[in-house]
């Protein structure tokens, strides 16, 4: 251990099931696209619902617990609210920690890197980002989903860092090359060789000065990470950094992800080294930022979560009608039945521990788990004798399910299923991020925070089902 040292202690990262198969659009449109594919969240996920995932597996590779929750996204489920309260919720993180939003922009994320590295305490930077455009644009093929978390703090012998963070820098620069006015759906971009020309520079400069605070040179970088607006820029900032090597920015499988894009990256160039390993993040939005980072003896041990790599290589694909109807591109006649209502502030503040944290109540005397939780025991003889069981990291095997075509759902069918959590426990659910024909008696489940509806601009929130696949 190393007195006063900080860094990375644990990250994860979330990429959605369903991918776009870019060619797709040409097809339908007559225009765009593109080859390759880019991952596309469910109508049942927001950044919120991503940053959680994200985070779920950041946490469940350490025992820190963070006194700080960021979050970061630039399209995010609320405004004139803090959404990180929901993830805190989510999280079943203590009430003593802070939970903030940090900006509407890409560089929001990085920017809470760069903070969590001179502050004290454990912080955790979340992010998640949804990246759509007008039908047949750049925006809308090269865009794409996903969450990503990274725990900042202290190196201690419960939670070593596994990435010192040696050497920082920033450039700031006003200029418009991305924009979007309050209230508007879709983001307008500037000539892409402007925006270009005016990064690279910056970002050069930025490694530059990084390099030096870590006492280094560029040939002592044994990988880089570039996070830029597109695809293109990012190469053309990566050929300028003076750097070996330059790490897969999934521009061809999963697409530009906004705010999550440094995080994402960040993650996958961590699982790409080895310990000793220098390596160096630089993001470009709104100038230019660069961390330089020391891999560790503890990242040889590090229990890990999926990575991106792996994610990238799975999911399954969405046709092309219905990922418009998901962004509200195209709308369809609905199942004939009554949308639901808007959810209560006074009912969902009663039940936060098991609408956002999804614990069970556990019965003291005979270890019954009740789904929803209850006060009363099941034999009617004792009442508040329960404890709280949390049941959002227990696997569940389905008992039964069915198909609903005629109950509302912004993309139906619906499958409803009825699960057995390991260790006790039962729970009607509905499952996710799977088709029909997939679903069988005895198919293991995992749960996942996930949009029930968002009503009168209220996403409801709580916990669906998904096959556990490998």
């Amino acid at each position: 251990m190393h007195e006063g040292r900080r860094g990375v202690i644990a990250w994860g990262t979330y990429l959605p099931f369903r991918r776009l198969d870019r060619s797709e659009i040409a097809k339908v449109i007559g225009r765009g696209g593109g080859r390759g594919t880019r991952t596309v969240a469910s109508f049942d996920e927001d950044p919120t619902t991503m940053a959680v995932e994200a985070a779920r597996r950041a946490l469940a590779t350490t025992p820190a617990v963070p006194d700080v929750v960021m979050f970061g996204s630039v399209t995010p489920a609320y405004a004139d609210r803090t959404n990180a309260t929901a993830l805190h919720a989510a999280l079943r993180l203590p009430v003593t920690s802070l939970a903030l939003d940090v900006g509407q922009s890409p560089r929001s994320v990085m920017a809470s890197m760069l903070l969590a590295t001179c502050g004290q305490g454990t912080s955790m930077i979340t992010s998640g980002d949804i990246r759509f455009g007008l039908a047949a644009s750049a925006e809308e093929a090269n865009g794409g989903d996903a969450g990503a978390a990274i725990i900042v703090g202290e190196d201690t012998p419960e939670t070593p860092v596994v990435a010192e963070i040696v050497g920082t820098a920033s450039r700031t620069a006003e200029f418009i090359d991305r924009w979007r006015s309050p209230g508007e759906a879709h983001s307008k971009v500037w000539d892409e060789k402007f925006s270009g020309a005016t990064y690279t520079p910056l970002a050069q400069a930025a490694l530059a000065d990084a390099l030096v605070a870590a006492g280094i040179e560029a040939d002592n970088i044994a990988a880089a990470a570039v996070s830029a607006p597109t695809a293109r820029m990012a190469k053309i900032i990566g050929a300028k950094l003076g750097v070996s090597r330059i790490v897969d920015d999934f521009a061809a499988s999963v697409g530009q992800c906004g705010a999550a894009q440094p995080g994402l990256l960040l993650a996958h160039l961590l699982e790409q080294s080895s310990p000793g390993d220098h390596v160096a993040l630089v993001s470009a939005a709104d100038g230019a930022d660069a961390m330089i980072f020391r891999v560790t003896d503890a990242a040889s041990t590090r229990n890990r979560a999926p990575t991106v790599q792996t994610q990238s290589e799975q999911g399954a694909p969405v046709p092309y009608a219905r990922f418009l109807t998901w962004r509200g591109t195209l709308t369809v006649d609905p199942p004939r039945r009554p949308e639901p209502q808007r959810v209560s502030s006074t009912a969902a503040a009663r039940s936060t521990e098991w609408k956002f944290g999804l614990i069970a109540s556990l019965d003291d005397e005979t270890g019954a788990v009740h789904m929803p939780p209850l006060r009363v025991s099941a034999d009617g003889e004792r009442t508040d004798a329960m404890s709280g069981q949390p049941m959002a990291d227990i696997g569940a095997t389905i008992a039964t399910f069915t198909v609903d075509r005629v109950a509302y759902s912004p993309s139906p069918p619906i499958v409803f299923a009825v699960v057995d959590f390991d260790g006790g426990g039962r729970l009607p659910v509905e499952l996710c991020d799977c088709d029909e024909d997939e679903v069988r008696i005895g198919a293991r489940v995992e749960m996942t925070f996930r949009r029930l509806h968002a009503i009168d601009g209220i996403p409801n929130y709580f916990w669906k089902a998904r096959l556990a696949r490998g």
